[in-house]
């Protein structure tokens, strides 16, 4: 009888909230089984060796990441763009290019006048880029294609599939496709650090950087785990700030509500966001290095020059 009722119960669910719903169910139980190292891993704040500071003296790295996944969400770029210029911040986008039609190239002239990246986020993200290593060299280059096309140094990989070797056929300065600790990802294998990582290829010093997004993603935090505030994210911060290291936050227009205060089963309030930004300037004034990912690469590109390796 209770096996009948929850199939009835699930039955006008449509497959995408059906999803949301069984992993809501897995996610609570790895949340307890992972306690230990979710959000905070505690191996993750050791620094690299002859590791030094950040640029300007200052304690720790502030980088912001978007993967535009949806049409939705290519639709609310500008009001991310002008959210984040009032609050004072720059930030990557990351679009995926055979998936909600063709990126305007204005649109990308005007995040890079405005101090903000562009990076390509997948091919189709579809599941499918890492199935094989020939089908993924195959849609490496029409990812190269258009890293030229929009003059992009840098890949995200969708749902956080990776494989860092073969990245290394991308022509990218950097890559946003691991994490310090995530249990919830699908691959959820962890760099456990949080500090960027050098990728070396079969080329001496023509490798890329691996930047891992060390706060928890807004999707897996509230239309996954349904927290209700950015307790989670203050306290990851606090922590990243305490170790001295890079604090980077990886989020989706798609999921951010703009139209009212309120959220529902796929999205959340927008002034979460504003909330943690806010937060970030005020409680953090001169201590953070807030740069693009761009940036990012390229100082630990130069920092690796001069490491003995």
């Amino acid at each position: 009888m209770l096996r009948n009722r929850i199939f009835y119960t699930l039955k006008p669910l449509c497959p995408r909230l059906l999803q949301i719903y069984l992993r809501r169910l897995i996610a609570r139980n790895k949340r307890r089984k992972y306690k230990h190292v979710w959000p905070i891993d505690p191996d993750a704040g050791n620094p690299p060796k002859n590791w030094r500071f950040w640029p300007q003296n200052k304690t720790f790295a502030f980088v912001l990441s978007h993967d535009v996944d949806t049409l939705q969400g290519y639709e609310r770029v500008p009001q991310l763009i002008e959210l984040e210029k009032k609050a004072g911040f720059r930030s990557a986008f990351n679009f995926v290019p055979e998936r909600y039609g063709p990126i305007s190239l204005g649109l990308i002239k005007r995040l890079k006048k405005n101090g903000f990246d562009v990076a390509v986020h997948g091919l189709k993200h579809d599941g499918k880029l890492f199935r094989s290593k020939r089908l993924f060299e195959k849609r490496a280059l029409r990812i190269n294609a258009y890293l030229k096309r929009w003059d992009a140094k840098g890949f995200t990989s969708p749902s956080m599939h990776h494989n860092l070797r073969w990245l290394s056929v991308l022509d990218i300065e950097y890559s946003v496709s691991t994490f310090d600790t995530d249990p919830f990802e699908p691959q959820p294998d962890a760099l456990q650090s949080i500090y960027p990582l050098w990728v070396l290829n079969a080329l001496p010093y023509h490798g890329f950087v691996e930047l891992p997004y060390t706060l928890p993603q807004d999707f897996t935090l509230f239309c996954i785990l349904q927290e209700r505030d950015i307790g989670i994210w203050k306290q990851k911060l606090s922590w990243i700030a305490q170790n001295g290291g890079m604090a980077l936050l990886n989020s989706h227009p798609d999921y951010m509500n703009f139209e009212d205060s309120r959220s529902d089963f796929l999205q959340y309030p927008v002034k979460y966001y504003e909330d943690f930004l806010e937060h970030i300037k005020t409680e953090y004034r001169d201590q953070y290095w807030h740069t693009t990912p761009r940036e990012i690469a390229l100082f630990w590109r130069r920092l690796m020059a001069n490491t003995d390796r």
